[in-house]
């Protein structure tokens, strides 16, 4: 089962590895023509629905395999505004093909006919909300028909993730989808084919490009829309937790915070003017301060916890009683991380250990990182949280899902990267779900320092990252 979002990010990371959109789309046209002979025999007539993007796109290309039937299609819109390069692409095929077509640029004019076939291409996974014309139009014409009524993907109207209508949808009496499941198709009660389209396993276990696709951001945002993010460390250390902070604001956050001993504050501070700084009494962290950093805590979107903290036994035991009261998102890093496996706590927690690290957290560790893979889901099930475990091949894991980072060098055992990532970390929890937030994090942070080692080798240090996460947090594939 996949959703509709993680779906549009594993095909973009498909084509990053190797497997162009225009192969999918082929294989995913072939499998809606296999779908129709099965529902109609040789001679029959087909009507193809297809909308301007990769959804019709695939739909054009089942008519060039559906020879032995009478086929015509109607493209809702003019040929001019189709979406992408292939779907684009697969239109003029169509016409050079000789293959009866339509163009519908006005409701008005939608004559579906009496075929004995409609493919519904229309709209495809990733469109959600009412139908707009000329689709609704379409839509209550294929209703009406006598038609065997076949849906590419999802029903247009329909939400995949969720099988619901905000209006009028198309009734399909059959439904391929490819790739994998989607979880709203179970509900509309018709049978549903999946199709393997070829793309590889490894688009969904590798993060990729495709991953950066949800940090889309709406134009009529405001301050505060995509994170304020609390960071709680320092005192043996101060570079740390403004590293950490400095990494959130990279990231998208629009406010980072960070809470630290008094006498360490003004020397954070002067990392940069960006960072919002809470000064706590004392040189380190000690249980009488937690009240003070709850309700500081309360209005943030995410706090991250531990860059620079150290391992005074005071300054841990006020970690477990800021996690034992505390129910909101938190990113827990460097010696905070020791007492998350004793901790009986409502927060979502986001842990980001190295190897040697989980191993101090009770959790196991190898070489090879398949067998790794395992060892870092089956903690995180353990645990009840999702866990970032550090590596040459970084793997992520909520117990359930797993997915594994490629991205980074060797450059990167210097100081401070960890704590990049935990603050890039705690930015994106703010918009994403705790296992993407993960994942994208430490895929744009191996991705930074990638950029860094391009210019200054294995003499990169943490503010390399820190000047690159921006340009690593955007997609340099394109339709």
């Amino acid at each position: 089962m996949i959703t509709s979002r993680r779906m549009a990010a594993v095909d973009l990371n498909a084509e990053s590895l190797g497997v162009p959109r225009k192969q999918l789309m082929e294989s995913s046209g072939n499998a809606v023509a296999r779908v129709c002979r099965d529902l109609g025999a040789p001679g029959s007539s087909v009507a193809i629905v297809a909308g301007r993007g990769n959804n019709g796109g695939d739909a054009l290309v089942a008519a060039r395999f559906l020879k032995e039937y009478d086929v015509t299609v109607h493209l809702l819109g003019r040929p001019e505004t189709i979406s992408t390069d292939i779907a684009r692409e697969n239109w003029d095929a169509l016409v050079t093909s000789d293959i009866p077509h339509r163009t519908v640029t006005d409701s008005a004019s939608f004559d579906l006919g009496d075929p004995d076939i409609v493919v519904d291409a229309m709209l495809g996974t990733g469109v959600t909300g009412a139908l707009r014309e000329p689709e609704a139009t379409a839509a209550r014409e294929i209703n009406d028909s006598s038609a065997t009524v076949l849906a590419v993907d999802v029903p247009s109207g329909v939400d995949a993730d969720t099988g619901e209508a905000a209006g009028v949808a198309v009734d399909a009496d059959h439904v391929v989808t490819f790739h994998d499941d989607k979880p709203g198709l179970d509900s509309l009660g018709v049978p549903v084919t999946v199709a393997d389209i070829g793309i590889p396993a490894a688009a969904e276990l590798f993060t990729g490009p495709g991953d950066l696709l949800a940090l889309h951001r709406d134009s009529q945002s405001h301050k505060g829309d995509h994170g304020d993010v609390l960071v709680i460390g320092g005192g043996p250390y101060t570079g740390a937790p403004a590293l950490a902070a400095q990494a959130a604001l990279r990231a998208g956050a629009d406010l980072a915070r960070v809470a630290c001993p008094a006498h360490v504050a003004r020397e954070v501070q002067g990392y940069s003017e960006n960072l919002i700084v809470s000064e706590f009494d004392g040189d380190h962290l000690e249980p009488g301060h937690v009240p003070d950093l709850l309700e500081l805590a309360a209005d943030r979107d995410v706090v991250v916890f531990g860059p620079g903290l150290g391992d005074a036994t005071e300054s841990l035991d006020a970690v477990r009683e800021f996690l034992e009261a505390y129910d909101g998102t938190a990113v827990v890093d460097a010696d905070a991380l020791q007492v998350v496996p004793d901790v009986d706590t409502e927060a979502t927690l986001i842990c980001t250990p190295h190897q040697g690290e989980v191993v101090k957290m009770g959790g196991q560790t190898d070489t090879d990182w398949e067998t790794r893979r395992e060892l870092v889901r089956e903690f995180a099930a353990e645990l009840g949280h999702v866990l970032l475990v550090k590596g040459a091949y970084d793997v992520i894991s909520d117990g359930d899902e797993v997915r594994v980072n490629r991205t980074g060098n060797p450059g990167m055992t210097v100081g401070g990267t960890g704590d990049v990532l935990a603050g890039a970390t705690g930015a994106l929890a703010c918009v994403r779900p705790p296992l993407d937030a993960a994942a994208v994090a430490a895929y744009a942070n191996g991705r930074a320092g990638d950029f860094a080692a391009d210019e200054f080798g294995t003499g990169l240090v943490a503010t390399d990252l820190l000047e690159r996460l921006p340009v690593a947090l955007q997609s340099d594939i394109h339709d």
